[in-house]
């Protein structure tokens, strides 16, 4: 088989190395997926010191037996691989340009869940190899998300918000009818005080009318 051998694989080798050539699924490393499904398996790679005819496969776990679903050689950096496909519903969707050697799995059954090793081979740095696992979980259906909690603490803020707006209102409006009251106070002081000096002034005039002596 060439440079297809089993030697290369993650079964004969055993060695799972970190530092160096790398291999990873993502921040996430399972996914739930529906019976029926398509779903991706991501994997990238990468290396310090680049890569020169990095071998990688995917391989299934199937209790204990590694199955092997896809496998390529890529001489060097953007050169695409040609790959070797072992399972008639795996499709490889990846990029030597992105480091990408992701595989898509179609039509998904329950006899599929498992875990998916992605393994990575690179002679360029003495034949260090580095592995990972993406675990496929498949369901009848997807689980619905209970969004109570989160619907009883918008409710609860938008509750807070409005009587904070109710007051603010109430405030308003007291506050605008004892401006007004004051006015009107001020206004009452103003005439009260001018018809004091007028009966004042009046008055006294007629005191002294009264105290005039006749000729």
């Amino acid at each position: 088989m060439g440079w297809f051998s089993g030697g290369y694989g993650f079964s004969s080798m055993g060695v799972w190395t970190v530092g160096g050539l790398e291999v990873s699924t993502g921040k996430v490393s399972s996914i739930e997926a529906m019976n029926g499904s398509t779903v991706l398996l991501p994997c990238t790679y990468s290396s310090c010191i680049g890569i020169e005819n990095l071998y990688f496969n995917w391989q299934y776990n199937d209790n204990g037996t590694l199955i092997k679903l896809c496998e390529a050689l890529i001489p060097m950096e953007g050169v695409e691989p040609k790959v070797r496909v072992s399972h008639e519903r795996v499709e490889f969707v990846g990029s030597s340009k992105s480091n990408n050697i992701s595989i898509l799995l179609w039509n998904i059954t329950f006899e599929d869940e498992g875990e998916y090793i992605c393994f990575a081979r690179n002679p360029k740095e003495k034949n260090r190899n580095h592995s990972a696992i993406f675990t496929l979980i498949v369901v009848d259906q997807m689980k619905e998300v209970d969004n109570t909690l989160t619907i009883i603490i918008v409710s609860a803020l938008g509750g807070v918000i409005g009587l904070v707006i109710i007051v603010m209102v109430i405030k308003a409006v007291v506050v605008h009818f004892l401006q007004k009251d004051d006015e009107k106070n001020k206004e009452c002081l103003v005439s009260s005080s001018g018809n004091d000096n007028t009966e004042n002034g009046l008055s006294g005039a007629k005191t002294e009318n009264k105290g005039t002596p006749k000729a």
